[in-house]
């Protein structure tokens, strides 16, 4: 075995250019001193010396066979059973010298033993010191270079010239001919399986590796043959199929799906001999035909003359192959006229067939809901407050939105007056973007041409058909798009490159839509959904989802509503997206002297490609030049361009009705949100059964639902102080020209102190600091003045924990002070009764001012100040200026509004009111580990129990904290004196808040001393151990106020701990029937070898190893947030049946003030019936059953250990759960 090692290491130096690894980057790490090349020589020569050793032991071979044992280890395993082709590295060798006939041997035993002794330290050593000396870049690709202890010699490995996976990944990203490989392998000796069994596990983890490795291949295959079907290019396609195909080494690549989509490429050429060809190449692999192969079979058949007896052989062979005909219509989905097509054939032999009846509709089954779901109980769908004709109008516009892909509309900045010098400017710039367009246009056409070149040969470059979907000047125009949006201080590569790779992909979907006529079918259907939703559509007992369910179904013909999965991997996104910035970087030219005509008139690039650090790493920035910033300044252009996507919708959305269906008309929107490259929690989504996911759909449907509209007096009143010099007292970000000035100096930097170098760096950090949040409010303020007069929606997505968020990331109700303020529901309500005292106190709530009084306090005293707030809503700039003082300025000064509106009119109980009415959970998260362990004392601080006051959990624990305090003052202890009289609520409040969520220590240290450093008279030198006595000391007083909390979150944590040990992410699934899945795994990079620069990016994969330290920690806070997300789920969808308005900001409720005490007694109902489950008890058994297998006799040593931890649920403490439903201050 000695033997086999020392070829491996030997083999190890060969390996690192043999798995196509460009020396390019190979160089790039082979810098070395003087000194390192004097070591590599020695070690060079110590290498030839074992090459001399490696030739004396093949001469023993030769004469001792007998003693190796080779021959036994022969006739005990068969050839085709030894894990051969995993356990050696393979390699051009000779085969072993012939054996003398079963001759004694030649040598003496103990001479025989010594040697091969020798041989094996040797060889140890040489290893050891090749694994320092071997490069270790990054690259995926260049992981076999890596010598890994025994793995090393372990690795399959063919002839020189197969190409494994990686490698064969590797050649396609650098667009090298993709060529057949022979699939020969050299025979190897087989003492290796003696050592099998220490071979399984490193085995085991090359598999996977090469597993992964080849899914991304196939993957980019597959994307590449949907981007030929698009095309209509069948014979591009099909040679793309046939390199890989006629390779034994890449051959199994190849799935099912790779070749129908060239299957349905001919199928709508009408080509059957293609087709029956590419059947018999499925057969020659030992594949089996599906119902998509026979579905393009069918549809070729009914786009050409056949005979019924072809059509028949055909149809006996899909009944043959265990599927029947209504399958076809049942499962496959079609584009264009197909369906019609396969039918009119079917129908040749048999005449009377039919389209089989749309299956019964599933019933969720969850116990939460039965009373929801009932059909008895069932009521009709709430109406907006719009006609039929209104809506079907509001939908052309938005059809028309997301068919141009993006929308132009016009900056709040637009009401400044014109200067010459800016009318100059943008004149200027006008004429460069003419230049630019002409010359970005020519560089994408020559890209092109010498693709199509290299396409002529033999070769294959993967970028080549994503260049082709889309028109060439809308390439041109979406990488113009990105330099309007650049930064002065630049922008990273990785983002850039994303950026560009999905804007292409986007408008690729929405073309294909086009192109398969889905676009005919989604108007078809939304035409009829919206009687659902509109005033004068009949009253229909259906929720939003049954009834587009339901639409669709009887649809019938036509093309299938959902088009097949066509995502292309991420890193055909960031390889198409890079090669676009180079074109970009290429042909975007500037004058130099453009803004200084005393400079030569020398044309230099636009963009440049530097380097900087963030966080200690080393990052690739694009920068603009500066005279082209300064130029972008100076003309202060009023245009903004955003992607349809991130525009409010002008419609209802399409309601969710899968986890790849719903939200807009034709822009592609995930169910759940995950980072780039993750396909785990898609997957664990469509393996779930559809009845489980309805609950999540609905409540997702209900808040999409919600209509909304603009406060046009806050919105005029915001636009006013952001177009003068913005307020950071009041959040409006004040412009650049407001930012301190950097020192000046006479000599340059050079001249510069080092503290007013520091002082420099201070200012750039700001103005970057400055610019970021000006772009982020003139975002959202321009996108609300543009909808100023129009009702909108915002359609819903989730997170992976089943928190949900608007699709609209920059104006939406989740935003700040400000943007929440000028929002209104676009349904008005009266006030009733109660209405405008449920107003007046949600004011008070907005100034924090009465955080501890009772609701009536806080009546009162808004009762009191009743001048305070019609001044302030009357003057608000003006007057005394009341609201600015509070906690939420804008939100307040927008109650202010509405109070005195209500108060003025003749009845304030029938004034009718849009304004949204808030009610916050009390530190929502110990509220729920309160009632998990059914904690009587945490139950009271958060309250979950009836007070007459509310409870502060925050003060709470900082009396807690002041009383370890003076214990510990008296006994001496410095930093405790330091800290009396600035211990507060304000200090320890975002620990306690955090610290359910999984803040650690060191998080806690950091908060405490940045509320520390707010107090002035603090002594600076003290903060660091002030903020780590204060945080030791509020985890202990949590931990005593909160034990059964403190024990559920340790079992998580335990939990959570073992189960990444074993190698396995962490699931679970949420009362309401989510399946959540942790998506936390070690770092992985892949590193692009562009032009520009090697782009190092992190993927995630199912394959990689989980990062035990995040799964860990981030359990509990997780768990806690997918129970938050099923309450507010739970309660939005029985807010609906009670007919409120409901949306919600995760723990903040928001409805009309009619219906605040409503939604309050559902809230309430909710959170009992959801801690009413079994909760700890169900993720116990779920996670038992997951991960310990059934058999006690195979249990591993980690998997008993689970079980013990699993199996210890922690116990209950005596709170009695009713009580919250008589709980004034649980919402509040």
């Amino acid at each position: 075995m000695s033997l086999l090692r020392l070829r491996a290491a030997l083999a190890g130096t060969a390996r690192l250019r043999g798995a196509g690894i460009p020396w390019s980057v190979l160089r790039s790490y082979s810098s070395a001193s003087a000194k390192e090349r004097a070591r590599r020589n020695g070690l060079c020569e110590r290498t030839e010396l074992l090459e001399v050793l490696k030739a004396r032991v093949k001469q023993l071979q030769a004469g001792s066979s007998p003693e190796l044992g080779l021959g036994k280890v022969e006739q005990q395993q068969p050839l085709q059973q030894q894990p051969l082709q995993q356990a050696v590295p393979a390699g051009p060798q000779q085969d072993p010298a012939p054996r003398a006939r079963q001759e004694s041997p030649a040598w003496p035993r103990g001479w025989v033993e010594k040697m091969k002794k020798e041989m094996h330290q040797r060889q140890l050593k040489v290893e050891q010191r090749l694994s320092i000396a071997a490069p270790k870049p990054a690259a995926e690709s260049q992981v076999e270079a890596k010598p890994k202890g025994k793995a090393k010699a372990k690795k399959t490995k063919a002839k020189k010239s197969q190409k494994t996976p990686k490698a064969e990944v590797a050649a396609a990203w650098s667009q090298s001919p993709a060529s057949p490989q022979s699939a020969c392998s050299h025979p190897e000796p087989r003492a290796a399986a003696a050592k099998a069994p220490e071979a399984q596990r490193p085995q085991k983890g090359l598999r996977d590796k090469d597993s992964n490795q080849s899914k991304v291949l196939q993957q980019t295959i597959q994307s590449s043959l949907e981007c030929f079907l698009f095309l209509q290019q069948p014979e591009e396609a099909e040679r793309l199929l046939l390199l890989y195909h006629n390779s034994p080494a890449k051959r199994k690549i190849l799935d099912i799906n790779s070749y129908n989509t060239v299957m349905q490429s001919w199928a709508r050429k009408g080509q059957l001999r293609r087709i029956q060809g590419l059947l018999s190449m499925l057969q020659s692999v030992g594949l089996q035909p599906n119902l998509d192969s026979y579905a393009a079979v069918l549809e070729c058949m009914g786009r050409t003359l056949v005979s019924p007896k072809t059509v028949r052989r055909y149809v006996q062979q899909l009944s043959h192959d265990g599927f029947h005909v209504d399958e076809l219509f049942q499962k496959c989905l079609f584009e264009n006229d197909g369906k019609e097509k396969v039918l009119k054939v079917i129908r040749i032999v048999q005449p009377n067939y039919q389209l089989p009846p749309p299956p019964e509709p599933e019933i969720c089954k969850s116990s939460l809901l039965q009373d929801f779901y009932s059909r008895d109980k069932a009521v009709p769908y709430p109406k907006l407050e719009f006609s039929v004709e209104e809506l079907q109008e509001r939908f052309q516009q938005q059809l028309q939105l997301e068919l141009n892909n993006t929308v132009t509309i016009q900056s709040v900045e637009a009401t400044k007056p014109l200067s010459p010098q800016a009318s100059q400017a943008r004149k200027l710039l006008a004429s460069l973007r003419r230049q630019w367009q002409d010359s970005i246009l020519q560089a994408l056409q020559h890209s092109k041409h010498q693709m199509a070149k290299f396409r002529k040969g033999s070769g294959h470059n993967l970028l080549y058909p994503y260049l082709c979907l889309l028109p060439e000047k809308e390439y041109v125009s979406i990488m113009l798009q990105i330099l309007s949006s650049l930064s002065p201080q630049g922008l990273s590569l990785v983002v850039l490159a994303r950026e560009l790779g999905n804007k292409v992909y986007d408008r690729y979907i929405t073309l294909r839509k086009l192109r398969s006529r889905q676009l005919e079918k989604v108007q078809q259907i939304y035409g009829d959904y919206i009687h659902l939703l509109a005033k004068d559509g009949q009253p229909k007992e259906y929720l939003p989802r049954e009834y587009w369910e339901k639409l669709v179904a009887e649809a019938g013909f036509g093309p299938s509503l959902n088009l097949k999965e066509c995502s292309w991997p991420f890193m055909v996104v960031m390889r198409l997206g890079m090669h676009l910035l180079e074109l970009l970087v290429q042909a975007t030219k500037v004058p130099r002297n453009i803004l200084n005509p005393r400079l030569e008139p020398k044309l230099v690039p636009l963009l440049y490609h530097i380097y900087s650090f963030q966080n200690s790493w080393q990052v690739g920035l694009l920068k603009p030049h500066p005279a082209f910033s300064q130029l972008l300044s100076e003309a202060a252009e009023t245009a903004l361009t955003f992607n349809s996507s991130a525009i409010p919708m002008l419609c209802p959305p399409v309601p969710w009705t899968s986890p790849r269906a719903g939200a807009f008309l034709l822009s592609e929107t995930r169910l759940m949100r995950f980072v780039d490259g993750a396909v785990q929690h898609q997957q664990l989504l469509e393996q779930c059964p559809q009845p489980n996911l309805h609950p999540v759909l609905d409540a997702l449907n209900q808040l999409g639902n919600c209509a909304w509209r603009i406060n046009r007096p806050v919105l005029d009143l915001i636009i006013s102080i952001f177009n003068d010099r913005g307020d950071e007292k009041l959040e409006i970000p004040p412009p650049l020209s407001e930012a301190p000035r950097p020192p000046a100096a006479s000599g340059g930097l050079s001249g510069l102190s080092k503290s007013q170098k520091q002082q420099l760096l201070l200012c750039k950090k700001k103005a970057a600091e400055m610019h970021s949040l000006r772009m982020d409010a003139l975002y959202k303020l321009s996108i609300a003045n543009h909808v100023r007069d129009k009702v909108f929606w915002f359609p819903h997505n989730m997170d992976f924990r089943g928190r949900t968020y608007p699709c609209p990331p920059y104006f939406n109700h989740l935003g700040n002070d400000v943007t929440r303020a000028i929002l209104l529901f676009a349904e008005g309500r009266p006030l009733g009764p109660k209405g405008l005292d449920w107003l007046k106190i949600h004011l008070i709530n907005l100034t924090g001012l009465k955080k501890k009084n009772s609701l009536q306090e806080r009546l009162d005293y808004a009762n009191e100040i009743m001048e305070d707030i019609l001044d302030s809503a009357d003057r608000p700039l003006a007057g005394r200026k009341w609201w600015m003082k509070t906690d939420e300025p804008w939100q307040a000064l927008a109650c202010c509004m509405e109070i005195a509106k209500a108060s003025r009119s003749p009845d304030p109980a029938a004034y009718i009111s849009h304004f949204p009415v808030h009610q916050d959970g009390s530190c929502n998260g110990l509220q729920h580990y309160a009632a998990l362990g059914r904690d009587l004392i945490g139950a009271i601080s958060v309250n979950l129990m009836p007070c007459n006051v509310p409870q502060d959990v925050y003060s709470a624990v900082a009396q807690q904290v002041e009383e370890f305090r003076r214990k510990d003052a008296r006994q001496g202890v410095r930093i405790a004196q330091v800290l009396q009289g600035f211990i507060s609520r304000k200090v320890v409040k975002q620990t306690v808040m955090t610290v359910v969520y999984g803040v650690t220590r060191y998080g806690g240290r950091l908060q405490m001393e940045k509320r520390l450093k707010e107090i002035d008279d603090f002594p600076e030198e003290c903060l660091w151990e002030a903020s780590h006595y204060l945080v030791k000391q509020v985890f202990n007083g949590i931990k005593e106020m909160f034990s059964a909390t403190r024990d559920i979150q340790n079992w998580l944590t335990e939990s959570a701990k073992l189960i990444a040990q074993s190698g396995q992410t962490v699931e679970w699934v949420t009362p309401l029937g989510l399946p959540i899945v942790q998506p936390y795994y070690r770092s992985k990079s892949t590193v692009l070898n562009c032009g520009m620069q090697h782009l190092s990016v992190k993927s995630s994969s199912g394959d990689q190893k989980p990062d035990t330290v995040k799964q860990k920690n981030a359990f509990p806070p997780n768990f806690i947030h997918s129970l938050d997300s099923t309450h507010m789920m739970l309660t939005a969808l029985h807010c609906l049946r009670q007919g409120l308005t409901f949306v919600s900001v995760h723990d903040c409720y928001w409805t009309h003030a009619l219906t605040v005490d409503v939604m309050n007694q559902i809230c309430r109902q909710q959170f009992v019936a959801l801690h009413s489950e079994r909760i700890l008890q169900d993720l116990s058994e779920f996670m038992l059953e997951k991960y310990c297998s059934p058999g006690s006799e195979t249990r591993t040593q980690w998997q008993k250990k689970l079980m013990e931890q699993l199996s210890s649920v922690p116990k209950t403490g005596e709170f009695n759960l009713k009580e919250v439903m008589n709980s004034t201050y649980f919402f509040s």
